[in-house]
């Protein structure tokens, strides 16, 4: 069984822009979503906070009830298509 929780997320960059903000989600097994919207809104962030290969300013990522905000990308058992 897998699912995916992100609560609260958000992405400040260094420059100051604010990708993401105050984003939650919660994926069950066996859903699918698709992310959908214009350029800019923060779907690819998103994404690669997932991934690991952003990192999260604030807020909690939860990979099959663990804790994942500081696990490294090749430990988090995932992927994703774009």
């Amino acid at each position: 069984m897998s699912s995916l929780y992100l609560q609260n997320i958000y992405k400040k960059y260094p420059s100051g822009v604010v990708a993401v903000t105050d984003f939650t989600l919660d994926i069950k097994d066996k859903e699918f979503i698709v992310f959908v919207g214009p350029s800019g809104c923060g779907k690819s962030t998103t994404l690669r906070m997932i991934a690991g290969l952003e990192d999260i300013s604030e807020g909690e990522l939860f990979i099959d009830e663990k804790y994942m905000n500081n696990v490294q990308p090749k430990d988090r058992d995932i992927a994703m298509v774009f």
